[in-house]
């Protein structure tokens, strides 16, 4: 055998693997399609949230957080209801994890020198009853150096194996096929791509310049979902949230293409809840993109009003930041692809932040005088420049105006000033008293008895009509693609089953392509921060069995 293992795919999965297996001395191939400038794939871009349990943040914080409050929302979150077969080995993965979150996660991380934003993150707030969806409090922890903070320790370490002559990593390797002897997984044969200089994220050439073959004992496949294809993602879309968007936005780069999940069923793996998957209703057009159709997600507060394509509320839980996939559900209901939030200059300068590394330098650069900057008047600079660039955004200075603005964006003339009006009248009148029928109102007075969602995230509630909160805005929102949450069925040590429940021998898997673990970790939804830490533990968990196995 040339190599012991050979991973397919240098994004976070990968490296952690990778780094992992070079330290325990296992000889490692690691291949990617793309170009060394794209090393950390996904996780780069990221926001670099993580879920994390019972925190030193969350404790100093204020928040009361537990294992089983964590697996309580877990589990009324992922509705797991194919128990008996696609779901086994993902519920199992889900317990394990929220273990994992609410133990040895962060000492881990912490061990390798990644640090956390002090204000811990409220993400899908859910908005049901106690056992429904949603985090019961805020788990999202921002890392310090957001994407690029979270892949830096593990390139690091895959770097120093490299120089140690454990680890051959090769760029603009594609991986075509598994090779299979006896039934067991015993090498892979690819194409080689024409050299690139291209930056990361952008599309490379996929022009081929020779082909390879490797051996190895184990092979770990981590190349993530499907989320850059939208032609897969229409043909997997589920029936439960409508029909497939004719318009939708990319979340991820062009090669998160999912082209291994068939490679892989090949040679014998099992793909399980195809229908899982995860995209965004918030999306705005980059101005300034890299990849095809390139789109930014806004994290907002939960102040915004957010209407149909028509102009019509959407009706509770449907909040900015609540329920992401009930959203998308009732957005595809009301015959388009798209929505509107209404909000105010206070409201954006205080609620909203843009999900990408690229999109916070303060974070990502670790810049203590620029994160303070975000309590100043003014939006962020990088909301600013969409304000000022971005398609997406109207802003006027008064309602007529503004929803011609709207109509004029569409040019459709769906939307009624009268409609609009009345229907902001009523929101604002309900600000008279410190009580309310209006759910909305009551969730965002709610938020603000956090003392994080107070200090830099919910806006003090007002007159969305009063000039003296204005400019109003108005942004058009575009379904973006993100997330597959099912993939390759795996047990517990991350080896890929095949229809029989059985494992391939020599076949491993991690991250996104197994669903984030056993092939759905997640069941129908996300809490949030959980795609990151899912690629950091499937591929722990799955080096850890496989350096027991080589053993």
């Amino acid at each position: 055998m040339e190599y012991d293992v050979i991973v397919i795919g240098a994004g976070l999965s990968g490296l952690v693997a990778t780094a992992e297996l070079g330290d325990a001395n296992k000889r490692v191939l690691l291949l990617d399609q793309e170009p060394e400038a794209s090393l950390g794939g996904q996780a780069w871009w990221s926001f670099g949230g993580l879920f994390l349990v019972d925190s030193p943040e969350q404790r100093r914080m204020g928040i009361k957080d537990s294992r089983d409050l964590a697996w309580q929302d877990w589990l009324g979150t992922a509705g797991f209801d194919r128990l008996e077969d696609e779901d086994y080995w993902g519920k199992k993965w889900a317990e394990a994890y929220v273990d994992f979150a609410a133990g040895e996660k962060r000492e881990w991380l912490y061990a390798q020198g990644v640090r956390f934003f002090p204000v811990v993150g409220w993400a899908e707030r859910g908005g049901y009853l106690a056992e429904g969806h949603g985090n019961s409090v805020p788990r999202f922890h921002i890392v310090w150096g957001t994407g690029p903070g979270i892949v830096k320790p593990f390139e690091t370490r895959v770097r120093n194996a490299i120089k140690r002559g454990l680890v051959d990593f090769r760029p603009r390797h594609r991986v075509d096929s598994l090779i299979t002897q006896n039934g067991s997984v015993i090498g892979v044969h690819g194409s080689k791509l024409v050299p690139s200089t291209d930056a990361r994220g952008q599309s490379s050439s996929r022009e081929v310049i020779g082909d390879f073959e490797f051996y190895s004992q184990a092979v770990i496949v981590t190349s993530g979902g499907i989320g850059g294809n939208h032609e897969l993602i229409r043909e997997n879309w589920p029936k439960r949230l409508g029909t497939p968007p004719n318009n939708m936005i990319s979340g991820v780069p062009k090669h998160v293409d999912g082209r291994m999940l068939a490679i892989t069923e090949k040679a014998g793996g099992r793909i399980v809840n195809r229908d899982r998957m995860w995209h965004y209703t918030e999306g705005i057009k980059n101005w300034d993109p890299i990849w095809p159709m390139h789109g930014i997600r806004i994290l907002p507060g939960p102040s915004s009003l957010w209407l149909d394509a028509k102009g019509q509320r959407f009706p509770a839980p449907n909040f900015p930041g609540f329920d992401t996939l009930g959203t998308l559900e009732a957005i595809q209901a009301s015959g388009y692809d798209y929505s509107w939030f209404i909000l105010t200059q206070k409201i954006i300068e205080k609620e909203f932040a843009l999900s990408g590394s690229e999109q916070n330098p303060d974070l990502t650069g670790k810049s203590i005088r620029q994160v303070l900057s975000r309590v100043k008047p003014g939006a962020t600079p990088p909301v600013q420049a969409f304000m000022d660039k971005g398609e997406d955004f109207v802003i006027a200075h008064n309602l007529q105006t503004l929803v011609e603005g709207m109509n004029k964006l569409t040019g459709t003339g769906l939307l009624k000033f009268e409609d609009i009006e009345r229907q902001i009248i009523a929101r604002d009148r309900e600000m008279e008293n410190t009580f309310t029928k209006d759910l909305q109102i009551t969730a965002l007075r709610g938020a603000r008895k956090y003392l994080g969602d107070k200090l830099i995230r919910v806006a003090k509630p007002h007159k969305i009509l009063d000039p003296k909160n204005g400019p109003l805005i108005a942004v058009r929102l575009n379904i973006l693609s993100r997330k597959t949450l099912g993939g390759l069925q795996t047990d517990l040590s991350g080896r890929v089953l095949n229809s029989s429940g059985n494992p391939v021998n020599g076949l491993y898997a991690a991250g996104e392509v197994s669903g984030f673990g056993g092939g759905g970790i997640h069941g129908y939804r996300s809490l949030e921060g959980t795609f990151v830490g899912g690629c950091l533990f499937t591929a722990l968990q799955s080096s850890k069995a496989l350096i027991q196995e080589l053993k």
